[in-house]
């Protein structure tokens, strides 16, 4: 196992929110913590197809966007402006919603911006860091307190 300072937390957040299509994946190196891209037609080097399954890589499968739905819905819950709250929840009914909600937070509470950035980038690095212990690359115990030390932020 490494230590966590080896992984690039933002980066493996960042492959377990890409809900582009399941023709690529991302990859983390187990004896180095190195990230890599794999693609169907041009393998990991861009030129030759490999089998995903020949590489002794680990590759990251998307969390499921409901997943990073709730994040939307707890922040809309949490924040004390209670008219702002209503509408970012309402932005978010149905399809569409992660493009509304980032709308009407650009649109009409560009204040809270950095606070839903903070409350989202927190939640995204602890579920990199209970991929990284469930899949044996960092022991329980520093995955644990990793998250016990990064828990939700204030927000406004």
């Amino acid at each position: 196992m490494l230590g966590l300072d080896k992984f690039d937390l933002d980066d493996i957040a960042m492959a377990l929110q890409d809900q582009t299509d399941y023709e690529h994946f991302h990859l983390v190196d187990p004896r180095t913590g190195e990230m890599g891209f794999w693609t169907r037609d041009c393998g990991i080097d861009g030129r030759h197809p490999v089998d995903l399954d020949d590489l002794d890589l680990i590759a990251i499968q998307p969390l499921p966007s409901y997943v990073w739905y709730q994040d939307m819905a707890d922040f809309a819950e949490a924040i004390s402006d209670e008219r702002a709250g209503q509408r970012l929840a309402r932005a978010i009914r149905g399809k569409g919603a992660f493009r509304r909600f980032k709308d009407e937070l650009h649109e009409e509470y560009p204040e809270l911006l950095d606070a839903w950035h903070e409350f989202s980038d927190i939640r995204a690095r602890r579920r990199a860091v209970e991929w990284l212990a469930d899949n044996e690359l960092i022991d329980r115990d520093t995955a644990d307190r990793f998250i016990a030390e990064h828990s939700d932020p204030d927000l406004p």
